[in-house]
Formats: structure tokens, sequence, C-alpha cells
């Protein structure tokens, strides 16, 4: 027996705007009845001035008009204040959810970790105050006007439904015909984008090679098919319109000279004057549907900005609520851990075990691809094991909450990333600057003094990506940052690619100073400068451990290895290949 599926994230976010939904709908109806009062000031003009002749009725009923015209435009103006009321609460409702789904789906490689869904909810949000979902609160109405066109004639009426249903079926032809292209122009749009966005990224390569010239073709290429693409739906969405326009114009015409058939027979209710309120209220009735199919562009966009928030969210659930730990002392112990890259089904890391009381430095070689950077983010939480578990104190470092175990670690990725800011903000990570401790951890790297030689000191802003900084004066802002706020466990991958000799020597110095402190360290290198600080040595090829222990014992059985492989032959033992490599 299936069960219902339980509503979306997102369907519940809109679900809980209903009061504005219903207050709107109540001011949709009292604007749209006072459409009627065009109509009931003609008739009362031709009825009791042109018969009467007196002017004070005339410039009364003026009044009256002209105030009815004024109380609609307030009852418009009050129901777009609600809607735009409703579209901040949805923002605020799902704005921070989706900024954390679009970081998350950014760590694990699915699709959606890029600005486009912030761009969807905008379309969302923008949707609620558009005429499309105006029109289709004014649908309501357009039964009351209905009922009163078949109290003028019940022939008006039913043709008052042919010409309904015929804008429905124009409405249908609108979005079998538009659809496709407009969702392909959307995708097209989007990779363009992105295309765009990784180009500008990478900007001084493109520019020093000469790739300039291709990469805009391969651009333009993606422009082209979203231009082509959007061009097809505007030609056929514009054809749909004139025609939705056109059945509109016709049927108040048609209408006008049925009722003046029936009239002429003597079966329409109400006298000549009825014969024009029901060709006015016959186009009314059609007034919501017109102005959903001559939009139907907005919503086409609407709902495939629904439908990609909706598969992002329900990609990335929001986290559970998980109970405060302890703060941790720094004991790591890595458990059996295989792993490979998010959606992928290579192992990168195969059985790889060991344990660090905290305090212990340990030195991670191995040559590229050997899952040095695998294992460094596995350890900060930010990829998920295929099987073990890495623990701090205890706890599975993946599942714990990162707001709250953020400020216990420290991390060097291998591509330094700093953020657009002051070099303190970038150092304190973006928290409360606290100047002594940015200036201990600027101090213990080396970078305090560059630092106090620029005009604004920390103060002064690094640019987009740190820009404004050398690459090992990134690297060492960096460093400063990742050791920032003595965390217990820090983990640095090829934290000396570009330094020079004295920042080799400033980071271990920090290195020292921190151990002394208590911090544990698992450090990810080619370099052998940091073995001198190293207490344990853990050798990786290919995903696995080929040896893991105290450092001195190590390198002696890595020697004692290497030289027996640099023996000469026997001629009755052919060489092995040896596993372990130097770094």
């Amino acid at each position: 027996m299936s069960t219902l599926k339980p509503p979306s994230e997102l369907r519940l976010a809109v679900s809980s705007l209903r009061p504005y939904f219903v207050r709107a709908a109540w001011f949709s109806l009292f604007s749209c009845l006072l459409i009627l009062a065009p109509s009931g000031y003609m008739l009362e003009v031709y009825d009791r001035v042109v018969n009467s002749r007196n002017h004070l009725t005339l410039a009364m009923l003026t009044l009256a008009v002209l105030g009815a015209y004024v109380l609609m435009e307030v009852l418009e103006w009050v129901r777009a204040q609600i809607m735009h009321e409703a579209g901040v609460q949805l923002d605020a409702q799902l704005r921070s959810r989706i900024f954390s789904a679009i970081f998350q789906a950014n760590l694990k490689k699915i699709p959606g970790g890029s600005l486009q869904p912030l761009n969807d909810l905008r379309t969302l949000r923008d949707f609620l105050g558009s005429p499309p979902l105006l029109a289709l609160m004014e649908a309501p109405v357009s039964l009351v006007f209905l009922a009163l066109v078949f109290a003028v004639s019940p022939l008006l009426g039913w043709a008052a439904i042919v010409g309904s249903l015929l804008q429905v079926f124009i409405g249908w032809l609108n979005e079998r015909n538009t659809q496709p292209p407009l969702v392909a122009a959307n995708r097209y749009a989007i990779a363009a984008q992105q295309y765009a966005d990784g180009s500008l990224r990478n900007a001084q390569v493109i520019e020093a090679m000469g790739m300039l010239r291709d990469i805009h073709r391969r651009w333009m290429a993606r422009q082209r098919e979203f231009l082509n693409l959007q061009a097809l739906a505007s030609d056929r969405a514009g054809g749909y319109q004139a025609m939705t326009k056109f059945l509109q114009t016709v049927m108040g015409s048609l209408l006008l000279g049925l009722g003046a058939w029936l009239l002429l027979h003597n079966s329409l209710n109400g006298g000549s004057g009825m014969m024009l309120v029901a060709s006015i209220l016959g186009g009314r009735v059609l007034a919501p549907l017109v102005q959903i199919v001559t939009q139907w562009r907005l919503v086409v966009n609407m709902r495939d900005a629904w439908q990609r928030l909706d598969s992002l969210l329900a990609a990335i659930p929001p986290k559970p609520e998980t109970m405060a730990l302890p703060a941790p002392r720094g004991a790591l112990q890595v458990e059996s851990l295989a792993a490979a890259a998010p959606g992928g089904n290579v192992a990168i890391l195969k059985n790889v075990a060991f344990k660090l009381a905290p305090g212990e430095v340990l030195v991670v070689v191995g040559p590229s691809a050997a899952g040095k950077t695998t294992l460094a983010r596995l350890l900060v939480g930010l990829w998920p094991a295929a099987s073990g578990k890495v623990r701090l104190d205890g706890a599975d470092v993946f599942t714990w909450d990162k707001s709250e175990l953020g400020p216990y670690l420290g991390y060097l990725p291998q591509g330094v990333e700093l953020l657009e800011g002051t070099l303190a903000e970038n150092i304190a990570r973006f928290s409360d600057v606290r100047p002594a401790a940015v200036r201990t951890a600027a101090q213990a790297v080396g970078l305090h003094d560059f630092i106090m030689s620029l005009p604004l000191g920390y103060d002064s802003p690094v640019g987009r990506d740190g820009a404004m900084l050398s690459g090992g004066q990134r690297q060492r802002v960096a460093l400063a940052r990742a050791i920032y706020g003595d965390p217990v466990l820090v983990v640095l991958d090829e934290p000396n690619s570009s330094l020079d000799d004295a920042g080799d020597a400033a980071l271990a110095a920090a290195i020292v100073e921190l151990k002394a402190r208590g911090t544990t360290f698992v450090i990810m290198t080619h370099r052998t400068s940091v073995l001198a600080v190293a207490d344990k040595m853990l050798i990786l090829q290919d995903g696995a451990m080929q040896a893991f222990g105290p450092r001195d014992e190590v390198l002696a059985a890595l020697k004692k290895a290497n030289s027996q492989a640099a023996a000469p032959a026997q001629p009755t033992s052919p060489p092995r290949a040896n596993a372990l490599t130097p770094a």
C-alpha cells in the first residue's frame, strides 16, 4: 500500500504564506468588483442624466465613479504591498537554508553548487507580485461576471464560456509549444553564465597564453544557442499572445452583436443597456486568462526555478540538531578509512588507520595522486567516508556541527583561497576580530613585519581572491588563519609549496610553538623541511598505507628498503619493485 509523500520543504515554505494569499485575494475581489463602476456610470448617465438633463446628477455620478477609481487603485496598491511582504517573508524563510545548501552542494560536487539557486529564489520572490499570479487571484471574480452575463441572457453566458474554453485551449497550445525552447534556453543561459564565471576566475592564465579568442568563441556558442532558443520561444509566444488578444477583442464585439440580436427578438433581460453591460462583462471574464497567457514566460521561469530549488533542497536535507559536545583536546583516531570523491565510485583511500595523541605532529608523504589531499579533506570533515571514521576525541568529525567544531580546527587547503576583506578579517576567519590573537598568529608565521610595513597595517584589503598579495604572502595569511585561536587540530596540505627558506623556518617554528601548547598537526607535503619537527610519519601510495610509525623508524625502514632496491640484482632472483618511495 503506497503512502502519501510528505510535502517538500519548498512547498511548506510557500504554504506558510497562506494568510498573505487570503488577504490579497479579498482585496482582488473588491478591486475587481469596482471594475463594474464604468458600466454602472454609463447606464446611470444614459438613464438619469440624458433624460433629466440634470447637471447636479451628472456631477454627483462623476464624483462617485472617480471615487471608485481612486478606491480601486488604493486596493491595487495594498494588494501589491501584501504580495511584496509575502515575497520578503519567503526570502527570509529560505535564504539561509538555500545558501547553506549551495555551500554543501559545492563541497559534495553535485548540481546546485553555484549562485543559480539564489537567482531562482529571487525568481520565486518576484513571481509573488507578478501579473500572472495576480490574474489568477482575479479568476474567481470572473465567475461573478459570468453569472451576471447569464442573468442578462443564458445564450450570452454560454457564448462567454465558449470564449473562455477557446482561451484555455490557446493557453495549452502556448504551454506545449513554448515550454521546450524556454527550458532549453534557460539551461543554455545558466551554462553560459557559469562558463563566463569560470573564465573570469582564470583571467590571468587566459590572457598570458592568448586563449581569449578561443574562450570567447566557446562562450559565444553557448550564448548563441540561448539567444536562438529564446527567440524561437518569443516568436511562438508572441503569436499566441496575438491570438489571445484578438479573441478577447472579438468576444466583446460578438457579445455586443449577439446582445443586439437578442434585443431585436425581445430576449434580452434588462433592456438595451444590458447589451453593453454584457459585452463589457464578457470581456472581463476573459481578462485573467489573457493576462496569464501573455505573461506565460514568467510562469515557465517560475516553474523551472521551483523545480531546481526543490531538487536542491531534497538533495541537501537540513542538518538535524545535534547535542553540544565538550571542547576537544586533539586526540585524533582514523579507523579503517576508505573514501572516494563525492558522487564517484573509484576508491582514493583504502583502509587507512592511525592514531595521534594531543600535541603530536604527523607528516604524510607520498607521490602525486597518492590520496594525501583526500585524507586532509576527510580529517576536517569536508568529505564523507565510504567506510571507517575520523574521530576527534572519540566524536565523528564529519557529523560534528562545523559551527561548533570549526574554532577548534585549522585547515590549509592545497589551493589557497582568501576572501575579499582586510588582512585582520581573513586571519580572524571573519569572526569578531581579536587584535591580540590576530597579531599572535601573524607573528607565528613571520607575517607581522610585512603587515606593519603597509600603510593600513592589519586593515589593508587583500583584494578579490587575495590579488593584492604575492603567492607566498597569501599562503602565510592562510597559515595564520589556520592557527588563529590556538586550534587543537591543524591539517595543512602542502603548506610550504609557495614559501621561501624564511617562510619554511617560520612554519617550523610555529608548529613547534603550537605543539608545545598541545595542538595536533597533520601535514601533507612533498618537501622534507618539516620532517625535523615531525613525531610520526605516514607514507601513502595509491591510496594505501605503505608505512606508519615514529619518524625515525619509518625513515630508517625507508632507507633500508631503498638500499636493498639499489643492490645489484642476483641472477636467480629478479629485482622486486619497492613499494616505499621517497616523497
